[in-house]
């Protein structure tokens, strides 16, 4: 339980997103996307803040053209969150958010046109201390790479990649990250690869289009936890057809399940069966919904009886192990107290606070310690 993560990450330059730093030693950060429409801004902002509140480190926000350009600078001047501006095809966009305090451009610079475009845009990110994100998608290859491979290969998710990094290159431009997403895990795994071994950038990890919450879920987890056990991935977006606050959401519990992040509640649950001594699965339903606002790290059980309850509970900071008459809660590995069925969530919801204010002190006072 307390012992670190095996994986050893590759070793990726770092960019700075706003006040996120992204790659080198940087927790890998979570991010979603905004999908109000981005000419309402109370909306947007609305959503953005939800996505705050579950812990997103960045915020992409789409802006298809001049109008929502004026409106991002609005958004940006709501919201503390770093955001990315999503942009395709027209370079005026992308040198009017940068004018704007916009966080990072994700723009394809073979996709804005003649030299001089992309050169305007590298300048403008340039002066205003602004990265670019890469963004090659399976579903958007260039035609010509189309009619070379006849469908989206690796490969050709890869030589995509190497065009636009190539743009920048030749700019003398390195303050950027990659993407080569696909639907198909096997390609978007199999590319991540590649372009992890060609260059020194960080990797914006992602299985685009997965799918609904269920499926894409169970989509993403498979392939970015294949590319994050090879240590690549300096960033990551879980792409569903959910309310993007769910994108959060299972991004952190992959990193938390990997100990990459430990960023909220770690919740070590049984299934349950026939020997539970209270409803596990109600409780841990009620729990997860009360406690989504807590970020500090902690480590609690929930199960249902005494055959596994107390090993686990003895190696979280809160355990609970079902019993009779009473259940026995564990705090910090040691028998502390019963609680019964009655109140059984609102008691454990008590205590799980109580230590999280307890843990939240001992972390101020080891920062004031090293000021």
């Amino acid at each position: 339980m307390h012992a670190p993560s095996p994986i050893k990450r590759r070793l990726s330059r770092q960019i700075q997103v706003g006040n996120v730093a992204v790659g080198g030693d940087a927790p890998i950060s979570v991010q979603s996307m905004t999908n109000t429409n981005t000419l309402d801004v109370a909306a947007t902002v609305a959503q953005i803040q939800q996505l705050e509140k579950a812990g997103a480190d960045i915020v992409r926000v789409s802006v298809p053209d001049m109008d929502a350009a004026e409106t991002f600078g609005q958004i940006k001047k709501l919201v503390n969150v770093p955001l990315v501006a999503d942009i395709h095809f027209d370079y005026k966009i992308a040198l009017r958010v940068a004018e704007l305090g916009v966080d990072c451009l994700r723009i394809n610079p073979g996709n804005i046109g003649r030299e001089d475009r992309v050169r305007a845009v590298v300048s403008a990110a340039r002066d205003n201390g602004i990265p670019i994100r890469i963004g090659v998608n399976a579903g958007s290859l260039e035609k010509d790479l189309q009619k070379k491979y006849g469908e989206p290969t690796p490969s050709a998710l890869v030589e995509s990649a190497m065009r636009h990094i190539d743009y920048l290159d030749r700019l003398d431009f390195q303050e950027f990250k990659v993407s080569v997403k696909a639907s198909d895990v096997f390609m978007a795994v199999a590319a991540y690869r590649d372009l992890a071994a060609r260059i020194e950038q960080p990797l914006h990890l992602g299985i685009t289009e997965a799918g609904g919450l269920r499926s894409g879920t169970v989509k993403s987890s498979i392939g970015l936890g294949m590319l994050l056990m090879d240590g690549i991935g300096d960033t990551i977006r879980v792409s569903l057809a959910a309310d993007p606050v769910e994108e959060i959401k299972v991004g952190f519990d992959m990193l938390r399940s990997l100990k990459l992040r430990s960023k909220g509640i770690n919740f070590i649950a049984c299934p349950s069966c026939s020997r539970q001594n209270f409803d596990v699965i109600s409780t841990m339903n009620q729990l997860e919904e009360r406690l989504e606002d807590v970020m500090t790290p902690l480590n609690v059980s929930v199960i249902g009886c005494v055959v596994n309850g107390p090993g686990e509970a003895k190696e979280t900071d809160i355990g609970l192990t079902g019993g009779s008459p009473a259940n026995l809660v564990y705090i910090d590995g040691k028998p502390a107290s019963k609680l019964r069925n009655d109140h059984l969530v609102d008691d454990l919801e008590q205590l799980i606070r109580e230590k999280v204010r307890e843990k939240q002190q001992q972390q101020d006072d080891m920062i004031a310690r090293s000021v």
